[in-house]
């Protein structure tokens, strides 16, 4: 029985349409692909160009990174949630570009429906450091010295928001310490003043404090991630340590505007995992405390939602707001 001609048309429109995607998956990438990112210097550009030199070749293509430094992100981001989504537009950021919408009104862009996920990147933990001078050497001791002196031990952030400013709210909303929070224009006048004792302790990224702990120029009680980090052999969890269900790690992602095709995504996704598990990136990036990760698309968006629900409540209850 032959086919009535409206089921004809829509089988033929629906094959011109796959045979224009095949082409199209075919032809990409024909020109420079850009990795949209944050200022100069930092891990979220370390990351970004790692990744672009990794990629270029497979790709074809010259892989260029845009710096776009500036509030949290939000410049970068904004960028490329109005780019074209025809897979030439990418972002590199860290898990600011989705906490930052929980702690303010108004923003540009939605992290959720605005993006589409192509891998979960790379992840750095934080260390929990305390200056030699306070008389603890675990994370017990550290909640047992702070319960018995509220208020008299302070905390040093170099970036509200961040991740290490989140690591240390987690850590007071689950031991219910009062520590106080004292705010520094960057990560380095932050280290810096612990060295000298001017503050207590820091949940700091890795890589600012590793020279420091080496030396003994400050302890460290305990790494944030889940599970031991191979950065710091030896060096127990928060979690283990007399806190379960504790875990605070700055997640580095890499998007396309959302709508980009799915073929697109593939490849990127594909050509990116493979960058990342190569020997020499891997050894670069641990050298900066940052570890690779290389995931499916669906396990960054499972990873963006984790953090939004567990930091979301601890934002809220802290009154933590950068409008």
């Amino acid at each position: 029985m032959p086919m009535p001609p409206v089921v004809i048309w829509i089988f033929s429109v629906a094959t011109m349409v796959l045979g224009a995607e095949a082409v199209r998956a075919q032809s990409y990438p024909n020109k420079p692909i850009r990795i949209v990112t944050a200022e100069p210097g930092g891990a979220n550009d370390l990351v970004a160009r790692i990744i672009a030199h990794g990629i270029s070749g497979p790709l074809g293509q010259q892989v260029i990174v845009e710096n776009r430094g500036g509030a949290s992100g939000i410049i970068a981001a904004q960028t490329v949630a109005k780019a074209p989504p025809d897979g030439y537009t990418l972002l590199l950021y860290a898990s600011p570009l989705w906490i930052v919408p929980l702690m303010r009104s108004n923003m540009p862009y939605e992290p959720l429906s605005d993006f589409s996920p192509i891998t979960w990147a790379a992840s750095a933990p934080n260390i929990l450091v305390v200056h030699p001078s306070l008389p603890v050497k675990s994370v017990k001791e550290l909640i047992a010295l702070a319960r018995a002196r509220p208020g008299e031990l302070n905390f040093a952030i170099g970036g509200f928001g961040a991740s290490p400013h989140l690591a240390a709210e987690l850590f007071k909303a689950l031991t219910g310490v009062n520590i106080v929070r004292i705010n520094y224009r960057g990560g380095g006048p932050a280290v810096n003043d612990l060295l000298a004792g001017q503050v207590q302790l820091m949940f700091a990224a890795a890589g600012s404090v590793a020279p420091h702990i080496k030396s003994g120029r400050l302890r460290a009680l305990a790494v944030t991630s889940a599970q031991p980090s191979a950065l710091y052999p030896g060096l127990p969890t928060v979690a283990a340590s007399g806190l379960p269900g504790y875990e605070s790690a700055s997640t580095y992602g890499i998007f396309a505007p959302a709508g980009t095709p799915a073929t697109t995504i593939n490849l990127l996704n594909l050509e990116i995992v493979r960058a990342l598990n190569r020997a020499d990136v891997k050894e670069r990036l641990f050298g900066s405390g940052i570890e690779t990760v290389g995931s499916p698309p669906e396990e960054l968006t499972a990873r963006m939602k984790s953090e939004m629900a567990r930091l979301g409540k601890v934002i809220k209850d802290a009154g933590i707001r950068t409008d």
